[in-house]
């Protein structure tokens, strides 16, 4: 029992700390904030914690046997390795494509961009024309405004296209523009949390309290909500500066 144990206890710290030093550098580096719980990524984290911590040791606890020959036990665990690799790989892979790259505000509203959300054409078209606000596969999180373009027909034609499955103006990061540019206008699209229509009647309840108690005023026009798929976060601005005072979840 006592190398069954001790087989065991290798494999969980091998396994727990391959797994920390992959998504602690994740999520430091990019789900930190509102995209850990906008993109849902902690249902990923669940499925690799049970089969590259909880599976792979358990499987290695019932195969250890110190009378198995060497050579059989090598194998055995070399399997369970190397499948416990791909599920890590794999899981890996999919947190790393829907990292959040950008939190935009647009027209009227605020919404999550996620890697996975840019066609590649998409990212080589900023990275000619716009640079400084062009995605990196280094490039992290930022707050930016996206306006639509001047040109009423380019207009026409991004509104349109959205309206039957084709990119949004939030999709193409060559008309990104400086968060600091968007604040007059996001001023005047603020809204209390007791006229928001996203919300209903418990949720605006919830949220008045929560704002309340961080000292905020919940009467103000001083709020937005952030959009990230079928999720949402209440985030408060300042009045005066319109820095970002409290982000929260909408349960």
């Amino acid at each position: 029992m006592r190398f069954r144990l001790k087989a065991f206890g290798l494999h969980l710290a091998g396994s727990t700390c391959a797994l920390s030093v992959i998504l602690g550098g994740m999520y430091l580096g990019w789900y930190r904030g509102p995209g850990w719980y906008l993109s849902g990524v902690a249902r990923v984290v669940v499925v690799l914690g049970l089969v590259d911590v909880c599976l792979g040791p358990t499987l290695t606890l019932i195969i250890a046997n110190p009378r198995k020959p060497r050579r059989l036990f090598v194998r055995d665990i070399g399997t369970i390795v190397a499948v416990q690799i791909v599920a890590l790989a794999y899981g890996a892979m999919t947190v790393w494509q829907g990292r959040p790259l950008y939190y935009t505000f647009s027209v009227d509203r605020l919404e999550m961009v996620q890697a996975s959300d840019l066609k590649p054409e998409q990212i080589a078209l900023a990275q000619r024309q716009n640079p400084a606000l062009a995605p990196h596969w280094y490039s992290r999180p930022r707050w930016i405004w996206a306006p639509l373009p001047e040109d009423p027909q380019e207009q026409a034609k991004i509104v349109n296209g959205a309206l039957f499955g084709g990119d949004d103006v939030i999709q193409m990061p060559r008309y990104f523009k400086p968060w600091n540019q968007a604040l007059p206008q996001l001023r005047t699209k603020l809204q209390a949390v007791g006229d928001m229509h996203d919300l209903n009647k418990r949720e605006k309840a919830d949220l008045t309290a929560r704002v309340s108690a961080l000292g905020l005023a919940p009467v103000q026009k001083n709020a937005m909500i952030l959009w990230g798929g079928t999720r949402q976060e209440l985030v408060v601005f300042d009045v005066n500066s319109l820095r970002i005072s409290a982000i929260l979840r909408v349960d």
